[in-house]
C-alpha cells in the first residue's frame, strides 16, 4: 500500500491490513535513511516493542530493514514501554529509536513511533524529513539487499530504565508514609515496572491486568473512563490509598483516588506542577497544549511562572522543553514530562511523582484536588468526541468562528482563540472548544467551567447543535 502516513510520532495501521511486515520494513528503512542523512548513523538505532500481537516479530523486521543502510541496531530483548526507548536513546547517545506500538489504540492496531536522538518525539522538522524519505521508499521500494544480521545486537532496556527512575523520588519519605498502591498496566508494556520499583524500596504495591494479552482484556488500553473500571474495583476492594494506570506503551498516566474517583489528567498535571513549584520550589516554567485546564495558569501566576501554550500534540511540548527552561510540560490526554527526567511522556515516572506528593503532604489525591479548588477556584473539565457526516465538522468550526456568535446557551461569548481549533470564553463560567480531526470525520468538543453540571450542559448543548448543522 502506498498511502502510509507518518504522523505526530510515527505511523499506525490495522494489523494484517495495512500494518504488514512489508510496510514495517518500508517505514523502518525510511527512518534509517533519515538517520544516515541527518544524524550520526554509526551511533546506531535502538528498537523496542510493546505487548501487542507479534510486536516482537515486527520489531525484528524493523531492525533488519535498518541494517540495509549499514546502520547498527540494538534490539530490545523484551517488551518495554516507549519511554524506555527514549531514555536509552539519550543515555547511549544513539542516533534514534524505533518503537513498535500503537499506544492506546484498540487491539487490532499496531504502529511505529520514532524517538529522536534527544530522547522524545520527533520535532515537526524531523517528521517532515522522514516523510520525504518515506515518499521515496514508497515510490521505489526497499532495495533487495541482504540483511546484515551481524549489525543486530540484543539489549536490556528495562534494567537501566528502572535504575534511572529509582532516583526520581524520595523513597525514605514514601516508606515512612505507609501508603499502599495498586497498579493497572492494562496488559500493556508498563506491566511489572511500578511494582518492581515500589517493592524494591519497601512500598506496598500490587498489580492487576499485568499479564501479556494482545487483546487487552477486551478494552482499549487507554487510561481514561470507562476503560479504568477494573482499577476502580481493585482500589475499593483492597482499600488502597491510590491506583495508577498506564496506556499500552506506558507513556500516558491514569490515576484513581482511594474512594474510586477518577483523577483526570488535568488534575494530575495541576497537582504535580503545584508541588514542584510551591513545595519543592524548583525553577522553570510550564508548557501545555491548547486544550488543557486553566487551573495551571492560575498556579503559574501565583508563583511567577510563565505558561507557554502550544497546539495539541506532545511534539510541540517537546519542542518547547528543548528550547526553554520548562519544569513541566503536558497535554490533555495524560502525557506529562519534566526536566527532572526527560522531555518525554512517562506514566511510571509520573506515578512515582504523584506517590511522592501524597507522602510529602499526607493527603489523598482527592484531598489534593480539593485543596487546589479551594485555593484557585473549581475547575471541572469534560470532553466529547463526535463522529459526524461529511461536512459537519467544517460547518461546526465555521459556526463557532463566526463573529456574529455573541452568546451560547445563556452565556455571553467574551473572547475567542484559534490556536488549534476554536475556543470561546463564556463570561465568567469558563470555556468551550471545538477541534476537528485532521484524518477522520470527527469533532472533539472540550469544556471547562466552575461547576460539573455547567460543563455537562455546555457539552450537551454543543453536541446537539453540531449534530443538526
Amino acid at each position: 500500500m502506498n498511502n502510509i502516513q507518518f504522523g505526530t510520532d510515527g505511523w499506525r495501521g490495522i494489523i494484517a491490513d495495512d500494518f504488514t511486515f512489508e510496510n514495517v520494513r518500508k517505514v523502518s528503512y525510511a527512518i534509517a535513511r533519515y538517520v544516515v542523512r541527518a544524524e550520526d548513523a554509526a551511533k546506531g538505532i535502538l528498537v523496542g516493542y510493546d505487548n501487542r500481537f507479534s510486536s516482537e516479530r515486527f520489531a525484528r523486521a524493523a531492525a533488519e530493514a535498518v541494517t540495509l543502510t549499514g546502520t547498527p541496531v540494538w534490539l530490545s530483548e523484551a517488551p518495554c514501554p516507549s519511554p524506555a526507548v527514549s531514555l536509552l536513546v539519550k543515555q547511549r547517545k544513539a542516533a534514534g529509536g524505533i518503537m513498535i506500538t500503537a499506544s492506546h489504540n484498540p487491539a487490532r492496531w499496531n504502529g511505529i513511533k520514532f524517538k529522536a536522538s534527544y530522547g522524545s518525539s520527533p520535532l515537526p522538522s524531523i517528521v517532515a524529513q522522514i516523510e520525504k524519505e518515506l515518499a521515496g521508499v514508497l515510490a521505489d521500494g526497499v532495495p533487495p539487499l541482504p540483511v546484515r544480521g551481524d549489525l543486530i545486537h540484543s539489549l536490556d532496556l528495562l534494567a537501566p530504565y528502572l535504575e534511572t527512575l529509582s532516583g526520581l523520588v524520595d523513597w525514605k519519605k514514601l516508606r515512612a508514609s505507609g501508603l499502599r498502591f495498586v497498579v493497572d498496566p492494562m496488559h500493556g508494556a508498563a506491566r511489572g515496572l511500578l511494582t518492581t520499583l515500589m517493592r524494591r524500596n519497601g512500598i506496598a504495591c500490587d498489580e492487576i491486568r499485568g499479564t501479556r494479552d494482545p487483546l487487552f482484556g477486551g478494552v482499549n488500553p487507554e487510561p481514561i473512563e470507562p476503560h479504568v473500571a477494573a482499577l476502580r474495583v481493585a482500589v475499593r476492594a483492597g482499600a488502597y490509598d491510590a491506583g495508577f494506570s498506564a496506556d499500552g506503551d506506558g507513556d500516558r498516566i491514569g490515576a484513581m483516588d482511594r474512594d474510586g474517583a477518577f483523577i483526570t489528567p488535568h488534575q494530575v498535571f495541576s497537582i504535580l506542577f503545584w508541588h514542584l513549584v510551591a513545595t519543592r520550589e524548583l525553577t522553570g516554567h510550564l508548557a501545555k497544549t491548547f486544550s488543557t485546564t486553566k487551573l495551571l495558569d492560575k498556579i503559574a501566576a501565583r508563583y511567577g511562572r510563565t505558561v507557554y501554550e502550544v497546539p495539541v500534540g506532545f511534539k510541540y511540548i517537546c519542542e518547547m522543553m528543548l528550547e526553554r527552561d520548562i519544569l513541566l510540560g503536558g497535554e490533555e490526554s495524560g502525557g506529562i514530562g519534566t526536566k527532572l527526567y526527560l522531555p518525554e511522556r512517562d506514566a511510571t515516572a509520573v506515578a512515582l511523582l504523584l506517590a511522592e506528593v501524597m507522602a510529602w503532604h499526607g493527603k489523598s489525591l482527592g484531598e489534593l484536588v480539593a485543596m487546589l479548588h479551594a485555593e484557585y477556584g473549581e475547575h471541572h473539565y469534560g470532553r466529547v468526541d463526535l463522529e459526524l457526516r461529511e461536512g459537519q465538522k467544517e460547518r461546526a468550526i465555521e459556526y463557532f468562528s463566526a463573529p456574529k456568535l455573541q452568546d451560547f446557551l445563556d452565556f455571553p461569548v467574551v473572547r475567542r482563540e484559534n490556536m488549534d481549533g476554536i475556543k470561546i470564553y463564556l463570561g465568567d463560567a469558563g470555556w468551550v472548544m471545538v477541534r476537528a480531526s485532521g484524518t477522520e470525520r470527527m469533532l472533539r468538543i472540550y469544556s471547562e467551567t466552575t461547576k460539573p453540571e455547567t460543563t455537562e450542559r455546555i457539552l450537551a448543548g454543543v453536541t446537539s447543535l453540531v449534530r443538526n448543522l
